[in-house]
């Protein structure tokens, strides 16, 4: 899987775990709603670390929880 999608899926599972939308991340964040719907969309080449660190600041979740899923591991990013 390459790392984008990866982060779109983990995202997408935050934002339904915490029953949140596009837009309250925004809210949250301050990361602008285009930029998120991109990124779940699968329609970035890639995205900063910044990013995900706001994602994860509106998302609660520390950056260790947030990349602790199996298909973050290396071994399952092909990028």
């Amino acid at each position: 899987m390459k790392l984008t999608n990866a982060i779109s899926k983990r995202i997408k599972e935050s934002l339904k775990e915490q029953n949140i939308t596009q837009y309250e991340l925004f809210k949250r964040t301050g990361v602008p709603q285009s930029t998120i719907s991109m990124i779940l969309n699968n329609k970035v080449n890639s995205i900063l670390i910044s990013t995900i660190y706001q994602l994860c600041i509106g998302l609660n979740l520390e950056l260790t929880e947030f990349f602790n899923k199996p298909y973050l591991k290396l071994e399952n990013i092909e990028d």
